[in-house]
C-alpha cells in the first residue's frame, strides 16, 4: 500500500486524439480543483478516439493533475519513498504561458520539475557514481516549520569520454506542427544537437504525418551535411500517426543497435495523435519493452495550443528517458549544448530515493512534489519496480517541509539512494545522514524554497492558501544569481502583473 497522503482530485489519463487546428494564444485557466484526500492511489484509464479527453484545459492543451502531498505523521510512517525525476518540461511550459500573457493552468505545474530546472552547486562525487547532499533550516514561508533538502549529484563524464551514440530522430511533421513555426524550432533544435555530436555517432530520421516513413537511414556524423540537409527538407503535412512513427523509429534503432553504446529514440512532437493506435496504454506497453532491450526514449515537446504534456511526459517516463519542453531556441541551446552528455548518457537506471525520518526528531513531514513518482516503501529494494533514470552530471533535488519536535542537535534521519549501474548491471545503494537543522538557510536553499512556493501558488495548493507572490519575490530576489535564477525573478514579476496584484 502506498503510504503517502495525497490531497486533491486525481483525474484519469488518456492519449489525446485532437486533430490539427488553427493557432491561438492560450486562454488563461483558473479555478481550484476539487479537494479530496486519498492514500496516494492513482486511477489511470484509456479513452477511445471519440471520447472527450478528461484533461482538456482549453485551446487543445492537455495536462494531468496528480493532487498534492499532505503531511504524514512519522508515528504512522517514518519512510518516504519515490522514484527520481530529472524532467524539466513543466517549468518551460509555465514560462511559455507567462510569456504569452496568461498564467498556466494549475494541472500544468509539477513542482519537482520547477526546482530541478535550476543548475545547483552540488559537488560531483570524488569516487563512485553519486554524491548525496543534505541540509535543513527554518522555512521562510511557514513559521514553525523547517525545510529539508535532499540533493543528489551524478558523476560528470567529459564530452570526449561519452559513449558513441546511435540516435533516431522521430519527428512529427503533421499539420499541427505548422502552427507557430513549431516545426521550424524542431529543425533548429536538432541542428544544434547534430552539431554537438562526434564522428563516432550516427543519426537516423523517421517522420510521421498521416503515415510514418524512414527519411534517413542511420548516417555517420562524418556525413553531417546530409543529416542537416534532411532536416531542412521537412515540411508539415497530414494528420498525426504517432504510433507508426514510433514503431518505425524503434525498428530503425534496433536494426542499427550499438553494443556498448547509447541507443536512443528522440521524439519531437506536440503530443497529438489522431491516426492509428491512440490508446495510451498500448503505446506505453510497447515502449516499456524497448526500454528493457536497451533502447531509450527521450521526448521533446513543441508548441502551445493543441499540445499534450501528459502524453509526452508519460512516454519519456516509460521509455527511461527525459522529458523537456522546448519553448525557445535558448532552451534548445541549454538542453542540447550545455547538458548534452547528461541528456544522452545514462549513469543510473531505476533510481529510487528513500528518506527515513527519526520520529524522535521529526513529528511530521510533507514531500514537495513528486506526486506521480510515489513508490511503496516496501518496494524500495524491489528491483522489479521501476524507478527513474539519471544522466551524466545530472542533479536531483527534493524538498520536504517538516515539523520538528523542538530544537535538536541530533540528525533528523537518513537518505538512501538505490539504482542499477547500466554498465555492470549491478544494483548499488548508498546512504547519508540528514544532519540537524541550521538556524539560517543557505542562499541556494532559500532560492529553492521560493521556487517551490511559487509552484505551490500556481497549482492552487491547499497548503499555501495565504501565500503571495510578493513574498516569493522578497525571498528570491536578494539571493538570485545566474541566468536562470534572474529569469525566474522576471517570471514572478510577470505573474504578479497577470494576477493583478
Amino acid at each position: 500500500m502506498k503510504k503517502r497522503k495525497i490531497m486533491g482530485l486525481i483525474v484519469t489519463m488518456s492519449l489525446v486524439t485532437a486533430g490539427c487546428s488553427s493557432g491561438q494564444a492560450p486562454a488563461p485557466a483558473g479555478g481550484n480543483e476539487a479537494q479530496s484526500q486519498s492514500r496516494g492511489q492513482m486511477a489511470v484509464a484509456d479513452s477511445s478516439a471519440s471520447a472527450p479527453h478528461p484533461n482538456a484545459i482549453g485551446n487543445g492543451m492537455y495536462f494531468e493533475s496528480y493532487g498534492t502531498n499532505a503531511f504524514v505523521s512519522t508515528a504512522e510512517d517514518h519512510l518516504s519513498t519515490f522514484a527520481v525525476d530529472v524532467d524539466t518540461g513543466a517549468y518551460s511550459v509555465m514560462r511559455n504561458y507567462i510569456s504569452r500573457g496568461s498564467l498556466p493552468p494549475e494541472s500544468a505545474v509539477r513542482l519537482e520539475e520547477f526546482i530541478n530546472y535550476f543548475p545547483l552547486a552540488y559537488e560531483p562525487p570524488k569516487t563512485g557514481t553519486f554524491a548525496i547532499f543534505t541540509d535543513a533550516a527554518p522555512s521562510p514561508f511557514s513559521p514553525g516549520s523547517d525545510v529539508v533538502r535532499i540533493g543528489i549529484k551524478g558523476k560528470e563524464i567529459a564530452a570526449h569520454e561519452r559513449k558513441p551514440a546511435n540516435l533516431v530522430f522521430v519527428i512529427d511533421i503533421s499539420g499541427s506542427m505548422n502552427r507557430e513555426n513549431r516545426l521550424g524550432l524542431v529543425k533548429q533544435s536538432l541542428a544544434v544537437l547534430v552539431n554537438q555530436l562526434t564522428e563516432e555517432d550516427r543519426v537516423g530520421i523517421v517522420v510521421y504525418g498521416s503515415n510514418g516513413r524512414r527519411l534517413l537511414e542511420p548516417t555517420s556524423i562524418q556525413d553531417k551535411g546530409k543529416i542537416l540537409a534532411s532536416l531542412d527538407y521537412l515540411i508539415p503535412e497530414g494528420s498525426t500517426n504517432a504510433e507508426e512513427g514510433l514503431q518505425l523509429g524503434y525498428a530503425m534503432a534496433a536494426e542499427s543497435f550499438l553494443n556498448g553504446g547509447i541507443n536512443r529514440v528522440i521524439l519531437c512532437s506536440d503530443g497529438v495523435a489522431n491516426v492509428g493506435e491512440t490508446r495510451a496504454s498500448a503505446l506505453l506497453e510497447r515502449i516499456d519493452q524497448y526500454a528493457s532491450d536497451g533502447i531509450l526514449l527521450s521526448t521533446f515537446g513543441f508548441g502551445m495550443g493543441n499540445y499534450n504534456d501528459t502524453l509526452m511526459e508519460q512516454l519519456a517516463d516509460k521509455g527511461n528517458g527525459v522529458y523537456a519542453y522546448i519553448d525557445s531556441f535558448s532552451e534548445a541551446r541549454r538542453v542540447f549544448t550545455e547538458a548534452l552528455t547528461g541528456t544522452l548518457q545514462t549513469i543510473a537506471k531505476d533510481a529510487k530515493i528513500q528518506v527515513e525520518f527519526d520520529p524522535k526528531q521529526v513529528a511530521e513531514y510533507r514531500l514537495l512534489g513528486y506526486e506521480n513518482r510515489d513508490v511503496a516503501d516496501q518496494d524500495f529494494r524491489n528491483d522489479r519496480v521501476d524507478g527513474g533514470e539519471i544522466g551524466s552530471g545530472h542533479s536531483v533535488t527534493a524538498l520536504y517541509e517538516v515539523k520538528l519536535r523542538g530544537n535538536s542537535s541530533h540528525d533528523l534521519g537518513k537518505v538512501r539512494l538505490r539504482y542499477q549501474n547500466p554498465d555492470s548491471g549491478k544494483t548499488e545503494e548508498i546512504e547519508k545522514a540528514i544532519g540537524p537543522a541550521s538556524s539560517k538557510p543557505a542562499p541556494e536553499l532559500l532560492f529553492l524554497c521560493a521556487v517551490a512556493q511559487y509552484a505551490e501558488i500556481l497549482r492552487g495548493s491547499p497548503w499555501v492558501q495565504d501565500g503571495s507572490l510578493e513574498s516569493v519575490l522578497e525571498v528570491a530576489q536578494p539571493v538570485a544569481k545566474g541566468e536562470e535564477q534572474l529569469e525566474f525573478i522576471k517570471l514572478v514579476k510577470d505573474a504578479l502583473a497577470l494576477r493583478g496584484r
